[in-house]
Order: structure tokens, then sequence, then C-alpha cells
């Protein structure tokens, strides 16, 4: 029997239960960076340029790993969609060997990062910071993937609340924490970073405790990783699609992180203004993840039960639910400017360098929905490759080529940056969503 496609009011009540628990756990993420910012802002501009820095080198190769990692998401969304609940737990043990696996390259480029320094052009101070602050989130890197792992897998089989409430536990741990090592113990921004730590620990020990406890996950038939060895087949099946996964939201993630090095160039005030503004966007963005999020879990438990019609209608209605929610969260960002600034710092100079910049946040934000919705259907339908090549193009050609000609050789500072970032992801949202009605097509034509 064919099933009834939904219209999109039906399919925007299926999304939005899945989507927000995503939105609220991922914005108390967002927050622990944000906690930081506001703390490190009202100490120096020099401390706020190295947080600046030392984020972006850990987002850099966090998401980049953690992009690999959520390949259990499609692979086990499209199992439990076929009721091989016995698959997705065995895709979900062998997803945490991976990130152990993953986490030592990781490590490594974090406690010795020249490369970043060297790409920041830093001053003796700063670089000085940025390296103190990078070797506690060196330790918190396999806690912190092992998480990924979970959350993956939990999404898939559409448990987003689980992964929520530990997200949110680690908010108030984390203010706690960083009161207690910044200003307690005197450790300024590394202070920051053992807090990170202390946090992503007791994150990932509370959802191992939560698959031995929950009824929901024992027919998973999940063992304990000590009880279990990497199994090849399984490893290389996550690669294959977790690879260009990780590559592609790598190049999504450094287009917009490596503005952080090159604006550092510039100066402290430019770069602690561009803070404000990515941690306003990156807020933001949330909603967008949330979205995507539930239609990559939906789209792929869809294609499990062979229901390729009712996969292709919910990919469509979570694309247009989520340009009609960015539309009216940027707008609102970019009236209430002002005020949103004022909340991040009380410094006259870095405020007016931010506030420029918040105007082509609605637009940025606009561009970076359409393309993450996109993407994560096209994800579930086990296309990366492609995403990949198209981020390339768009945010590198076009965002930091164009941001870096406009900043330097135009000399329009952070501000260049910003306008040529945004332009890139409006190219990578019409690629992506031309290549999702191709893939529809496809689908379509072979029944």
């Amino acid at each position: 029997m064919t099933p009834t496609l939904p219209r999109f009011g039906q399919s925007v009540r299926r999304l939005l239960p899945l989507a927000w628990p995503v939105f609220v756990g991922q914005l108390a993420v967002m927050a622990l960076g944000i906690v930081d910012t506001v703390m490190m802002g009202r100490i120096s501009p020099e401390d706020l340029a190295a947080l600046s820095v030392g984020q972006a080198v850990y987002v850099t190769l966090f998401v980049g790993l953690m992009g690999v990692i959520l390949a259990v998401g499609p692979i086990a969304g499209r199992a439990f969609g076929a009721r091989d609940l016995a698959g997705a737990g065995m895709s979900f043990v062998q997803a945490q060997w991976l990130a152990l696996m993953l986490a030592v390259p990781g490590m490594a480029l974090m406690l010795f990062p020249e490369p970043f320094i060297l790409l920041a052009q830093l001053g003796p101070e700063v670089e000085a910071k940025v390296r103190a602050y990078l070797r506690p989130m060196a330790l918190a890197l396999p806690p912190a993937l092992l998480f990924v792992a979970f959350r993956g897998f939990a999404t898939s089989v559409s448990r987003p609340k689980a992964v929520m409430l530990w997200q949110l536990a680690g908010l108030p741990l984390k203010v706690l924490l960083n009161l207690l090592f910044v200003q307690g113990l005197g450790l300024g921004l590394a202070g920051c970073a053992w807090a990170t730590l202390g946090v992503m620990v007791v994150q990932m020990a509370g959802a191992q405790w939560l698959l031995r406890r929950d009824d929901f996950y024992r027919p998973f038939a999940i063992a304990h990783l000590w009880q279990t060895r990497p199994e090849r087949t399984r490893i290389q099946g996550l690669l294959k699609l977790g690879v260009p996964m990780g590559a592609g939201i790598l190049v999504e993630v450094t287009g917009f992180t490596f503005m952080a090095f090159f604006i550092a160039r510039l100066g402290a005030t430019p770069v602690g203004g561009h803070q404000i503004a990515v941690n306003l966007v990156s807020a933001m963005f949330m909603t967008a993840l949330g979205l995507g999020s539930a239609a990559g879990t939906l789209v792929a438990q869809h294609l499990g039960a062979r229901e390729l019609a009712v996969a292709r209608a919910v990919g469509w209605h979570a694309l247009g639910l989520s340009a009609l929610v960015a539309a009216v969260l940027g707008g609102s960002v970019a009236l209430l400017a002002q005020p949103i600034v004022g909340l991040f710092t009380n410094n006259a100079q870095v405020a007016a360098a931010a506030l420029p910049l918040l105007v082509w946040v609605w637009f940025f934000h606009l561009g970076d929905a359409l393309q993450t919705v996109a993407a994560y259907v096209l994800r579930a339908h086990h296309v990366a490759t492609l995403p990949m090549l198209a981020y390339v193009l768009a945010l590198w050609g076009v965002g930091i080529g164009g941001g870096y000609w406009l900043a330097f050789a135009q000399g329009q500072g952070a501000l260049g940056f910003w306008r040529a970032s945004t332009f890139g992801l409006v190219v990578a949202a019409a690629l992506l969503i031309a290549l999702m009605a191709w893939v529809h097509r496809r689908d379509a034509a072979s029944g």
C-alpha cells in the first residue's frame, strides 16, 4: 500500500518535536562558548582575541572529526526505519571506536598548533594565551567525540531529548567551573578550557549511564565498548559516508573559522567585534541545525522503510520551514543589533566594530539555514561527496578567497570577510538545493 504524502503542516508537526530538543541542546552547547566570550570580553581585548583564535582551532578540528562520526546518524536511522535494531546498536558501538581513533590526531594538532599560530600571525602575548587554552581542550576532545557518537545515534532513533538533557546540564556546570578556574584559581583563559574539559567528561559519562538505565535502548543490544573490538567492515561503512561528510562540514566550518585567523591580523579590536558576531550567528544557526537534524532523521527512517515519496516530501517541507524561520530570526537580530551588542561588551571600540557586521548576519543566516537543511537531507540519502565539492567552491573559493581580497586588497577589513562569506553561503545553498532536486528526481525514476 502506497503511503499518503504528508502536507506541509503535517510535516511541520512531525519535524518540530525532533527539532526543538536539538535546537535547545545545541544552544546550550553554544552558550558554553558565549560564557567564555562574556567573561573574557570583560578582562581585555587580548584575552578575547586569544579566545577567538583558540576556539577557531578547536572548532575546526572538533567539527571536522565530528562530521565523520555523525555518519552513524544516517546509517542507524535507516536501520531503525527497517526495524533492524541490533544493526543500529552495533553501528553506534563502532562509531565510538571510530571516535577514539580520530581523537588521537586531533589531540596532536591541538597540543602542537603551529600551523594555526602561523596562519593567524599572532603576537607573543596572544600566542601564549592560545597555547595555554588549547592544552586542556586537547584533553576534552575524546569525551566530546564519544558524546557526538551518542548524539548521532540517539537522534537517529528519534530520542533527541536524551541528548538535550545532558547538554542542558552542562551549562550551569560550565558557569560554576568557569567561576572556580578563571576567577577563583586565577587561571585566566586556560581556566575556561579546564572548565570545558570537566563538562565534556560529565556529559560523556552521563550518556553512557543513560544507555544502561533506559529500557528504550535495551532492544538495540548495545554492548559495553570494552566488551567489543573495532569491526573493519562497519568502520569502513562509517568512513565511506563519514569522510566526505566530515570533509564537507570541515570546509563549511573552516570557511567560517578561518575568518578569525585572518581577521586576527587586523588587531584585537576587529577580532573582538568579529567574535561577538560569531557568537550571535552560531546561536542562530542552532535553529537550522535542529530542523536539519529532524529532517535528516525522518528522511533516513522513511528511506529505510522504502517510503521514498514521503521522504522527498518531508525534505522539501523542512527546507521551506527553515527559510521562513531564518528570515524572521535574522531580521529580528538586525533590528535589535545595538542592544544585543551591548550584552557582550562595554568597550565602545569593540561594539563599533561589531555593529556593521550584524546587518550581514541576517543574510548570512538565511543562506546558512538553507544549505544546512539541504545538506542533512542529502546525507540521509547517503550523498556527501558532491556537497563537499560544492562547499569547496562556494565557501573556500567565494567566501574565504573573496573575503581575503575584500578585506586586505580593498581595505574593507572584517566587513569584507562577512560580505564574501554571506555570498558564499548563498551560492552553497543554491548548489545543494539543486543537488537535492536531482537526487529526488533520480529516486523517483528508480521507483
